[in-house]
C-alpha cells in the first residue's frame, strides 16, 4: 500500500482535527475518512544529521487534537518524532494533545525480568507525558497494566471484535472450533475471544521462553484432535513460536490452524516464516503498515480505523469508550 504524502493536505472541515506522523498515514487517512474530515497539514522532515523537523501548518489553538502515529520500526525514530509533534501543538496552544498509539513499542519492557533491568515502557510513558500529551489512545497494549503507568488518561481500545466477527464469517462448526493461546500468559486474552465466539473451549500451548525472541514450544494443554484452531496473540514479532505453535498444533491433530494477532510486527523472517507454517491463514490488523508489494493471500489485515474513529468520536464528545466492547 503506497503512503500518502504528507505534504498538500486539505485543511480538514470538521472540527475534530486528525493529524499524522510518518509511522503508517494511510491509516490516520482511513480514521479521517471515517470521521468526515481530512488529516491536517503538517510539515515533518529530517535535516542532514538526522533530526526531525515538524512545523503545524494551521491555527491549533483551542482545538482538540488527535495525532495517529504507532511506535513500529523504527521504533526510536517514531518514538522521537511524536513527541516531537505533540510539543509543536503544545507549544500552538492546542486545548488538549491525544496520542492516537494503533502499536505501542516498548511494550514488552514492562518488568524487571532480571536484576539492572531497565522498565523501558515506562520510561515511554514519562516521554509522552512531559512532551505534552494529555490523553493517550492505545489498541492492545501488550499487559494491561502499562495504563497504570501513565498519570494522563488512557484509552484502551481492544480489536478482539473485529477478529470474531472475521471469524464467525467462516461460518465454522462450533463442535469443531478451539481457540488457543499460544502461551499460558496469553491465556486471559483467549478465553475472553474464545467466549466471543460463542464460548468455544480453548487450548494452551506450553511455552518456555530461553532468551529474547527465542522460545521453545513443548506440548499442548487441551483436545485439538480434528478441530479447526484459532491462535490468538497480540503480536508477531520474528514468528517463531507462533509457526512452532501451528507445527505442534498440527502433530497433536490438528485439522486446521488460523493464527490471529493485532499487531504485525513482522521482524526478520517473520513473513517467511509464516507463508511456510502450517497455518491456513494469518489474520492480523493495519496498526503497522505491511510495506510488501503483493501481499501474499495467506496474510489477511483487517482494518482498525473504524474502531479508533469510534473511539475518537466519544472521546471527542464526552462519551463512553468502554461500551464499544460490551
Amino acid at each position: 500500500m503506497t503512503k500518502p504524502k504528507l505534504e498538500n493536505i486539505i485543511k480538514p472541515t470538521h472540527d475534530i482535527k486528525i493529524f499524522s506522523g510518518r509511522s503508517n498515514p494511510q491509516l490516520a487517512y482511513d480514521i479521517a475518512k471515517y470521521l468526515g474530515t481530512e488529516v491536517g497539514p503538517m510539515i515533518i522532515k529530517n535535516f542532514a544529521d538526522g533530526e526531525i523537523y515538524v512545523k503545524v501548518q494551521e491555527s491549533v489553538r483551542g482545538d482538540d487534537i488527535f495525532i495517529v502515529q504507532p511506535l513500529c520500526k523504527p521504533v526510536n525514530e517514531h518514538l522521537m518524532e511524536l513527541l516531537i509533534i505533540i510539543d509543536a501543538f503544545k507549544r500552538a496552544s492546542a486545548k488538549s494533545i491525544t496520542a492516537v498509539i494503533p502499536y505501542y513499542g516498548y511494550a514488552r519492557q514492562d518488568r524487571k525480568a532480571s536484576g539492572r533491568e531497565a522498565i523501558s515502557a515506562k520510561l515511554v510513558a514519562d516521554l509522552l507525558t512531559t512532551a505534552g500529551a494529555t490523553r493517550v489512545l492505545a489498541t492492545d497494549l501488550h499487559t494491561g497494566q502499562i495504563q497504570g503507568y501513565f498519570n494522563i488518561l488512557v484509552d484502551h481500545l481492544q480489536s478482539m471484535p473485529i477478529f470474531v466477527e472475521y471469524i464467525k464469517k467462516k461460518n465454522i462448526p462450533h463442535d469443531q472450533l478451539v481457540v488457543v493461546s499460544p502461551d499460558a500468559g496469553g491465556t486471559e486474552r483467549t478465553r475472553r475471544f474464545a467466549n466471543r465466539l460463542d464460548n468455544a473451549p480453548i487450548a494452551i500451548i506450553d511455552k518456555r521462553r530461553e532468551a529474547h525472541n527465542e522460545a521453545k514450544v513443548e506440548y499442548v494443554i487441551g483436545e485439538v484432535k480434528d478441530k479447526i484452531c484459532v491462535m490468538f496473540d497480540d503480536m508477531i514479532d520474528t514468528a517463531g513460536t507462533i509457526t512452532e505453535g501451528a507445527k505442534l498444533l498440527k502433530k497433536y491433530g490438528a485439522k486446521d490452524v488460523y493464527i490471529c494477532a493485532s499487531h504485525p510486527v513482522f521482524s526478520g523472517p517473520a513473513i517467511e516464516r509464516l507463508l511456510n507454517s502450517e497455518a491456513k491463514e494469518v489474520i492480523v490488523t493495519n496498526t503497522i503498515p505491511l510495506n510488501v508489494e503483493n501481499l501474499p493471500n495467506k496474510i489477511v489485515q483487517l482494518n482498525v480505523a473504524p474502531l479508533i474513529g469510534e473511539a475518537i468520536t466519544r472521546i471527542h464528545d464526552d462519551e463512553s469508550v468502554s461500551s464499544l466492547f460490551e
